[in-house]
């Protein structure tokens, strides 16, 4: 939870109570403490338990200091939460329209209950709109045209996505004689789940400031073009076909390192990286750290360099969001992060027995490959009768197959006995508990019913954890990045009693889903959460994808001891929940 999430969420309240007819004080009051949110160097979510601190920042009084202190809590602010309730989440994209204010879209809710852009569009080619106030042919024609020009250009793409348009556009760059270097800077650096545009740092010696113009017009030559924005003497802009708005920069190898720093670090973080340089007598630019006094360089080539010559370790990108990782890189007390070389086992897959594409001996051969000592197959249940769900006499079924291809791979891979078991509306699990007991790995996951109140989503989820059969609890949010938003589940309390139960969090590392995402993932542990984090696989390509998941983990600080599958197999399986006696007898 850094401080620009903490100002978007006030900002959105404040909008939000201007379309609701609030009263004009008060939102002033959201609109004025968003403000101070933003432009303060405070880290407030370290700083949250600390009223007083929070009061010494101009613009934040006594009850703005209460909702800081309840975003950091929960990662959510209650009124907005209600008033989402009651309008939807929908209006929120809708401001993002030009020209779209509050008042405008109080008009639409009140006068034709549009609640989202897709609802906008629709009623604009139904016709809907004419003869509402403010509402003419003119205005008409200029929502239509916002709205076309928002899905093309104002959308965000998930992280492999702008990756593998990231590799392309490499190995383009990289063909070029005197290109040596291509780096992805920016938010794909930083790992984030999403990624707005895409900037890519060219080193080598055909980038120089004054012999650049042959690389120049190599790049603005990339076959992706779509539409080209901007060629200068040494950067390039364009949009993709699918939107995506890509910046190569191309720059000489003595200020590489400054430039990576600069586009690689959140706002926060370089703002307040500068103004430690600006502390020990430096300016810090993309060209390079130098001194105050004279304008010589200290460091400019690497990163390492930099942060060296500013009294810190160099950080990993993915905590460059300033959440305390500068005064850790200060005191040299970086956390060792987690690194894909720790994991030991991928426990969410899925096979031909329901949905996947490949049978348990191909996903048993592709983790293998990747080096695990062992799997868990984890195919669904029968709720889900669009993928073939297991119901009871097909799981057992499974779980011999399963046990055959363990003794198969004769000891280079362990395959273990699973399910990923639907929670039910009321909260029940889906197979009969007899069977999910000789099951070495239970994922219980919700795939349907997300319209459910929070505290009905809540109440399911809380009560299938109880369960005690219950390992793990899969996608625990249920969202699908860009797609579906997380449905309304009092998360904490959730947390809170998995941590009570032995009850795993899964971070599914699907790029689709990242879920848990990584605030949650710092909360999870903060609360004593066990941690697993697998790739849902469908498929054996799909094995490879747990990079994305790995970047969560480290955005949110977590090393090998915080995620149970770094743990051998016997280990893995004796950290998780104890498994409950069988009515059989079996363990």
């Amino acid at each position: 939870m850094d401080n620009s999430t903490m100002s978007r969420l006030l900002a959105e309240t404040a909008d939000l109570l201007e379309i609701d007819g609030g009263d004009s004080f008060r939102i002033r009051s959201y609109r004025r403490a968003a403000e101070a949110v933003e432009q303060t160097t405070v880290d407030l979510a370290a700083a949250a338990s600390d009223t007083a601190r929070l009061l010494e920042i101009p613009g934040i009084g006594k009850s703005m200091a209460a909702n800081l202190q309840a975003i950091a809590a929960t990662g959510t602010l209650p009124l907005r939460d209600e008033l989402l309730a009651r309008y939807g989440s929908g209006l929120l994209e809708l401001l993002k329209l030009p020209g779209m204010g509050p008042k405008t879209v109080a008009l639409l809710w009140d006068a034709a209950k549009i609640a989202s852009i897709d609802q906008l569009a629709e009623a604009i080619e139904a016709g809907r709109l004419a003869g509402l106030p403010r509402m003419g042919a003119k205005q008409i024609e200029k929502l239509r045209k916002g709205i076309e020009d928002y899905r093309r250009s104002a959308g965000r793409f998930r992280i492999d996505e702008a990756e593998e348009a990231a590799a392309r556009l490499s190995a383009y760059l990289l063909a070029f004689k005197g290109i040596e270097k291509v780096t992805p800077a920016g938010s794909l650096r930083r790992g984030r789940e999403t990624a707005g545009d895409l900037d890519l740092l060219v080193t080598g010696p055909a980038c120089g400031l004054e012999n650049s113009a042959a690389a120049v017009d190599y790049v603005a030559a990339y076959p992706g073009i779509h539409d080209m924005i901007a060629k200068g003497e040494n950067k390039v802009s364009f949009h993709l076909s699918n939107s995506l708005q890509v910046d190569v920069r191309l720059l000489p190898s003595d200020c590489y390192g400054a430039a990576l720093q600069y586009f690689t670090g959140s706002k926060a973080h370089n703002v307040s990286l500068r103004q430690r340089a600006l502390k020990m007598g430096y300016t810090l630019s993309e060209w390079a750290l130098a001194r105050l006094d004279d304008n010589t360089t200290v460091a400019a080539a690497t990163e390492e360099e930099i942060y060296s010559a500013l009294g810190m370790d160099w950080m990993p990108p993915e905590l460059r969001e300033n959440l305390g990782e500068i005064e850790a890189a200060a005191r040299h007390e970086l956390p060792r992060l987690i690194e894909q070389a720790d994991l030991q086992g991928d426990v969410h897959m899925h096979t031909t027995a329901t949905d996947g594409h490949n049978s348990i001996r191909e996903m048993a051969e592709a983790a293998l490959k990747r080096g695990y000592q062992y799997i868990a197959i984890t195919d669904h249940s029968k709720n889900l009768a669009m993928t073939n769900g297991l119901d009871e006499k097909r799981a057992l079924e499974h779980m011999k197959r399963i046990r055959e291809v363990d003794k198969q791979m004769e000891g280079r891979i362990r395959v273990f006995t699973g399910i990923e078991v639907d929670i039910l509306g009321d909260g029940a699990l889906d197979l009969d508990d007899e069977v999910l007991a000789q099951m070495d790995v239970v994922i219980a996951s919700v795939h349907t019913r997300f319209e459910q109140s929070r505290e009905e989503m809540t109440g399911r989820v809380l009560r299938a954890i109880e369960n005690p059969n219950t390992r793990i609890l899969g996608h625990p949010t249920g969202r699908l990045l860009l797609r579906r938003e997380a449905f309304s589940l009092d998360l904490g309390a959730v947390l809170r009693r998995a941590a009570e139960l032995g009850v795993a969090m899964e971070h599914n590392a699907a790029p689709e889903r990242l879920d848990l995402n990584d605030r949650d993932l710092r909360l999870a542990k903060e609360l004593g959460c066990r941690i697993v984090v697998s790739t849902d696989a469908h498929d054996t390509r799909h094995v490879g994808k747990m990079e994305y998941g790995l970047r969560q983990l480290r955005r949110a600080w977590l090393g090998p001891d915080d995620v149970l599958n770094t743990k051998g197999a016997d280990e893995f399986l004796a950290a998780l929940r104890a498994r409950p006696q069988s009515r059989n007898g079996r363990q």
